[in-house]
């Protein structure tokens, strides 16, 4: 059987382009090989666009386009192209046959309906979120309004614009009351995002957000911890065991993210099966409320009275060996093969 060409693109102009790499590194890794060619585009810090050949740990450890293994390259727009073009050494253009584009991007410009609109154009099957449900989940503000209006809780929030007088952040902070947070309105990962505990820490906050997004959302702190889950279809959907964070102190930051340096995630969470299946139905409303197609994570918070509220969608979640993804995915049976075959698969149905 000849095998299918799956394009993994990462890297890209993002704060969170390191994580991306590493995630793409593990797709890439677990393909099965028997079945398909991993063909890998990267893209660099300042946006350009690579063919790669090398080795996959030149991706991990950001080595990637240093070396010979790497030609420029860009995918035709063409509808009937379905192509990778290479613009090689000598002056001459090589092309590849892309089967299916698998975004591995993070945060804007990559998890935010940007590249999804180009594989669009290209006609190219997408493994994810389509257009719409990319950038609408990217942007926290618009997410909440809309999965509000489905009957789920999401927390008090309101948006500020640069412009706006940090008086007016001030007094909606206190009429929410501390602690709460301050966020972009569109960036991942925990970038830019702090936890005011006190309202001389108000202003600092403010300032880090918007180093990552012309708009900032201040929120409401939810008591209790965190849940999500790991949501897989496109009509039908498959969701993993459902996963805890469990916090010593402080958020779930980028730190605790990707180092669990003082916090621990436990899957299945240690909850009761009941309130595991009412936590399910409520990330399939999310999902379906917001358009998602092929995977996402949908994270929600569990109050110690048992009310469940909406927090995010990451329409592309961390696919490292250790990511909360495949963590949930492989405590209800998949393995990470598996579930990236599910996922090329419903980019064939989705086209």
């Amino acid at each position: 059987m000849e095998k299918m060409n799956i394009a993994v693109i990462f890297g890209g102009s993002s704060s969170e382009y390191n994580v991306s790499l590493e995630s793409a590194c593990s797709v890439i890794s677990n393909l099965d090989k028997s079945k398909y060619q991993p063909v890998m585009i990267g893209i660099t810090r300042q946006g350009e666009w690579f063919h790669f050949t090398g080795d996959v740990q030149e991706i991990k450890y950001d080595t990637w386009y240093a070396g010979k293994d790497c030609a420029p390259a860009v995918l035709s727009p063409g509808r009937r192209e379905h192509r990778l073009f290479i613009f090689c050494k000598d002056g001459g253009t090589d092309s590849v046959p892309i089967d299916v584009a698998f975004p591995v991007l993070h945060g804007k410009n990559g998890e935010d309906g940007t590249v999804q609109g180009m594989i669009a154009l290209a006609g190219i099957p997408l493994a994810g979120c389509k257009v719409l449900a990319s950038a609408l989940c990217m942007d926290k503000d618009r997410a909440h309004k809309l999965v509000e209006t489905a009957g789920i809780c999401v927390p008090r929030a309101r948006v500020f614009g640069r412009k706006e007088d940090i008086g007016e952040i001030k007094e909606f902070a206190k009429e929410t009351g501390y602690p709460l947070f301050v966020k972009p309105v569109k960036a991942g990962s925990s970038f830019g995002v702090t936890k005011a505990g006190k309202p001389d820490e108000l202003q600092e906050a403010v300032k880090l957000a918007f180093l990552y997004d012309d708009q900032i959302i201040v929120e409401e702190n939810i008591d209790g911890f965190e849940v999500g889950c790991a949501v897989l279809g496109n009509e039908s959907l498959t969701v993993g065991e459902v996963d805890e964070i469990e916090l010593s102190g402080g958020f779930f930051d980028f730190t605790e993210k990707y180092t669990l340096k003082t916090s621990a995630i436990h899957v299945p969470a240690r909850i009761s099966s009941r309130k595991a299946r009412e936590i399910k139905e409520t990330a399939k409303a999310i999902y379906k409320t917001l358009g998602c197609s092929g995977f996402a994570r949908v994270d929600m918070f569990l109050t110690p009275e048992g009310k469940i509220v909406f927090n995010e969608v990451n329409t592309i979640p961390g696919f490292t060996e250790h990511s909360r993804y495949p963590g949930m995915m492989k405590a209800a049976g998949y393995s990470f093969t598996e579930i990236l075959e599910k996922i090329i698969g419903l980019a064939l149905e989705n086209n």
